[in-house]
């Protein structure tokens, strides 16, 4: 009689199809995670941010940690079961989902290679850019490798998927400790946020004191009077010690705002990179070093000119 072909059970398409959606997160994760090292260590000047590479970074780190154990996990349970019950190594679904893996692997790899050849012949080969090209490629050929090895390999029992196992949980704590040494630690980045946070809120009550002074001919005496109630601006304080900012009048056209930063925004990363944009929209340095800093600033009144058609103020 004909052998019944073996089924999949519920349990079977739930470890198949979650191992490979991990998988795929792993892979992600871990290409971007490379990229966005890259674009910190080989910083394009006409458009580089910082504050958005920290951002990816942490974002591919958190992707590609949680993924890789959830995918390893789930492969040691698939292992498992393939050698307690070998005639699963021929469903359909784990057939379907390991040469799709194929295919995709087989397409980014020509993609990818396609690419290179095209900017090659454009001229435009960076090492920004070729490195983000290889690092596509080691990855894509890495999956298409394992996976045809996969499917061709006896079903005798061996090491090698746990020495697999090890290679690549060694590979993804090597990237993500090469995080703290590209971009700084957890505690660095929060102390630099709370810094960027400092400068916006700078920017903006500069900007109030120059409407204040536009519209009065004056410098406020204390922050407090920029309030507003009804366009609702409150001078902000401090993010994390909620004081308020430091501002003290120079002279009738001049006045000063300090603060104390936590970190140095010029040469901040332990790779020696720079920090976001030392300009605001008024095309006015905030580049500052760690401690108390104050940003001196001077209206110039041709600049602003009185508007004579206003009223005068009986006040």
């Amino acid at each position: 009689m004909e052998q019944t072909p073996l089924r999949s059970t519920p349990k079977d398409v739930f470890l198949h199809l979650f191992n490979i959606v991990t998988f795929y997160l792993s892979i992600i994760g871990f290409i971007t995670l490379f990229i966005q090292y890259i674009n910190a260590l080989f910083p394009d000047k006409l458009n580089y941010y910082f504050t958005n590479i920290a951002n990816g970074v942490r974002w591919s780190t958190s992707v590609l940690l949680i993924a890789v154990i959830a995918y390893l996990v789930t492969s040691w349970m698939l292992e498992k079961d393939l050698y307690k019950t070998p005639e699963k190594r021929n469903l359909k679904l784990r057939k379907w989902l390991v040469y799709f893996t194929l295919f995709i692997s087989a397409i980014t790899i020509i993609i990818d290679l396609m690419t290179f050849v095209y900017n090659f012949l454009s001229g435009e080969l960076t090492v920004r850019f070729v490195l983000k090209v290889l690092v596509v490629l080691l990855v894509a050929a890495a999956v298409f490798g394992y996976y045809l090895w996969d499917l061709k390999r006896s079903l005798e029992k061996t090491k090698i998927p746990m020495i697999l196992a090890g290679v690549v949980s060694a590979i993804v704590l090597g990237s993500i400790i090469a995080g703290f040494f590209i971009i700084g630690t957890p505690t660095d980045q929060r102390a630099r946020r709370f810094d960027d946070e400092r400068v916006q809120d700078l920017q903006m009550i500069q900007s109030e004191i120059v409407n204040y002074w536009v519209q009065k001919r004056e410098l406020p005496v204390q922050l407090s009077e920029l309030n507003n109630s009804i366009t609702g601006f409150i001078a902000p304080l401090d993010p994390k010690t909620n004081e308020q900012y430091e501002y003290l009048i120079a002279n009738e056209l001049s006045f000063e705002l300090c603060v104390v930063f936590e970190r140095v925004n010029k040469d901040i990363t332990p790779a020696g990179l720079y920090f976001g944009s030392p300009y605001d929209s008024y095309n006015q340095n905030w580049s500052h070093d760690a401690g108390r800093v104050c940003f001196s600033r001077t209206i110039d009144p041709e600049l602003y000119p009185e508007d004579v058609t206003k009223p005068v103020s009986t006040r």
